[in-house]
């Protein structure tokens, strides 16, 4: 064969090996992409089951309660923010997080308010459709706090991946950008004080 042949096949083979290798780290990235949007709808969808149960609960309250009308109100309003804000996961951005994170806060320190003032109704206490909604209520928090985490979980391995050479070359040229992570709430880092 000629020099020139073998010059050209290895020139092909070579481009074949990049386009195959580009090929494969860009669909990878595509495929974590997808996993962190995937586990995004998850996180909105235990904060919609969250939202769905506050309606019921509030109505259940509101017949042994009728005079803690504001703490109600409190309530109804911190949802209806929270289910006014919707963040497209392939445009989440760290202030979007943070803005949606700040009116899911409200809707559970809402919530806080509302099962404190609860103790002081023994009836509501007692009532059964009340419990079940209480119960609801917190396994509600805990799938939340379970998909936060995985969502996090999910949201690193795309970083990082994004992030380690070579696939930080694709990355940068494809328009892969980082995801942002859920954080703890301000003041949660120190623990309570407790007085006796």
């Amino acid at each position: 064969m000629k020099k020139s042949s073998i010059i050209l096949i290895s020139i092909v083979a070579a481009i074949a090996v990049i386009f195959l290798w580009g090929t494969s780290g860009y669909n990878s990235l595509v495929t974590l992409r997808e996993n962190v949007n995937s586990q995004w709808a998850n996180v909105e969808s235990q904060y919609q089951r969250r939202s769905d149960l506050i309606p019921n609960l509030v109505s259940t309250v509101k017949g042994y309660a009728t005079h803690e009308s504001s703490t109600l109100e409190g309530v109804v309003a911190a949802r209806a923010k929270a289910t006014q804000i919707t963040v497209d996961p392939k445009n989440l951005t760290p202030a979007k997080l943070q803005e949606y994170q700040a009116a899911q806060g409200q809707v559970s320190s809402a919530l806080g308010k509302l099962l404190m003032i609860t103790e002081n109704y023994p009836n509501l206490k007692a009532d059964q459709n009340f419990l079940e909604l209480q119960a609801q209520l917190e396994g509600t928090e805990n799938r939340i706090s379970v998909e936060r985490n995985r969502y996090n979980d999910t949201a690193k391995e795309y970083d990082k991946s994004i992030k380690f050479f070579p696939r930080s070359i694709i990355a940068m040229f494809c328009g892969f950008t980082d995801k942002p992570y859920f954080e703890s709430e301000k003041g949660t880092e120190k623990a309570p004080s407790v007085k006796f």
